[in-house]
């Protein structure tokens, strides 16, 4: 009798489509282990990134709104459950492999920083002298190098090219990596629009008459257009991709919501205070680095003392942030007693 993993392995050979990466022909990882009895590698890759405490963290991290008052507005986690569920979703589609392309989704932004994108420029331009910062690059990091004390958690080859590759001038090898890197677009467009109309910054009637006309006027409507288009122009291709003409709607989507979010000066008004308090911790763990947490001391010993502050930082929630800022900056009262 097959035992389970194999069972799938087999249906995965029957079922899926030639294009799609098949779990038994992954290229393993970095450092073997025996298969598991019960999961595929890419099933096994997607309960290590679950169960990592990057992944919990994601849940006191900003996603574009900082500080919001409303328990309604997306985080770093929810984006990433969002990415996650579309990427499937396009995948079943195409019949590739799901596993793979959840994994990939789930583990796309685990090195991101706190305060969103506005705390990634932050600590680009704090680590200017060595490297800069890419939150791509630092979430194969967080896999590679920081999660497990200093062990990783040795992901497969294709869930950490799929990672790396989500936002950058490389293209994923696999079509399952394609579809993340466009998923992650749809999902933090149509949801950033969501929370702007949530938060008084855009109303419905501020979109563009060109793409509700073309994607839809509800949300639900542009993420399940958005998606059909994607399977349907894809099916028979070798890319992801989608049609010309969604294409185009959804570029003019994308321009739309840097033009009216991101750059708006309402949502980017707290932005210099980000930098100021990233800053501050980043000079002070620089001029007194033992007073790094000890395991952040061993990486500075190995990768630099710039580099391993940009880890800590780069793993801090929003709170946590604040709070090491407070103790580090701000006197604590006197108590009368």
């Amino acid at each position: 009798m097959l035992c389970p993993r194999e069972e799938i392995l087999k249906l995965e050979r029957k079922t899926l489509s030639p294009y799609a990466m098949l779990a038994a022909n992954s290229k393993g990882r970095g450092k073997f282990e025996p298969e598991c009895e019960i999961r595929t590698c890419f099933q096994r890759d997607i309960d290590r990134i679950i169960h990592s405490k990057s992944f919990r963290r994601l849940k006191h991290k900003t996603q574009v709104f900082l500080q919001p008052e409303g328990d309604h507005y997306r985080t770093r986690l929810t984006h990433t459950l969002e990415v996650a569920r579309i990427s499937r979703t396009i995948a079943r589609g195409l019949r590739l492999n799901e596993d793979l392309t959840e994994a990939i989704a789930l583990g796309h932004d685990l090195g991101h920083t706190p305060f969103g994108h506005a705390g990634e420029r932050a600590l680009n331009e704090l680590l200017s002298s060595s490297g800069g910062y890419r939150h791509n690059e630092q979430s194969l990091r967080v896999v590679e190098r920081l999660e497990r004390d200093g062990l990783g958690i040795n992901l497969t080859f294709e869930v950490k090219e799929g990672i790396l590759g989500h936002t950058s001038e490389t293209i994923p090898e696999t079509m399952e990596g394609q579809i993340v890197r466009t998923a992650d677009r749809i999902a933090y467009v149509n949801h950033d629009l969501d929370d702007a109309i949530r938060a008084g910054i855009l109303s419905e009637s501020d979109i563009p008459s060109e793409i509700t006309c073309a994607l839809g006027i509800a949300h639900s409507e542009r993420i399940n257009t958005l998606i059909l288009d994607m399977i349907n122009h894809s099916s028979s291709r070798g890319e992801i991709s989608l049609s010309p003409h969604v294409s185009f709607v959804f570029s003019t989507f994308r321009d739309f919501m840097y033009k009216a979010v991101y750059k708006n000066m309402t949502v980017k008004g707290e932005e210099s205070k980000i930098l100021g308090i990233l800053k501050g911790i980043f000079d002070y763990f620089t001029n007194i680095p033992d007073e790094l947490p000890e395991f952040y001391q061993k990486i500075a010993a190995a990768d630099g003392l710039s580099r391993a502050i940009g880890d800590y930082i780069s793993g801090m929630t929003d709170q946590f942030a604040i709070h090491t800022y407070e103790k580090l900056f701000i006197p604590e009262a006197w108590q009368v007693r």
